[in-house]
């Protein structure tokens, strides 16, 4: 594991790349729709692909067993709405950044607003 996690606030749609629980960047994201919705809870990165393509865009990050994961997208027209299978999506340049930073086995956790955690 490495110094880095991830945080994703579902309410105001930000993903946040921590480095020793500090944010040290943040990035707009598309969520799960509400009959799919995006896991709350605490998470690891358990698998990484570098270009995937198709609607997982440029990098792949699973973090639960039933295929969840964040990734880039092919439609970055709906960054900021709820329109997944519950799949936290980003613009591609951005989970390049962060798909760089983490290691498989580093934490990601999901809250619906950042005040509960950060």
């Amino acid at each position: 594991m490495s110094n880095y996690s991830i945080f994703i606030a579902l309410i105001p749609r930000r993903l946040y790349l921590m480095n020793n629980n500090k944010a040290i960047a943040s990035y707009p994201v598309a969520i799960g729709k509400p009959a799919t919705p995006t896991p709350v809870g605490n998470f690891r990165i358990i698998n990484k692909i570098f270009q995937p393509g198709g609607i997982l865009g440029t990098r792949w990050m699973q973090f639960t067993p039933q295929q969840h994961g964040v990734h880039g997208t092919n439609k970055p027209w709906l960054i900021g709405q709820a329109v997944s299978h519950g799949c936290v999506r980003m613009h591609n340049q951005d989970v390049e950044q962060v798909y760089n930073k983490v290691r498989i086995g580093d934490q990601i956790v999901i809250r619906q607003n950042k005040m509960q955690e950060l």
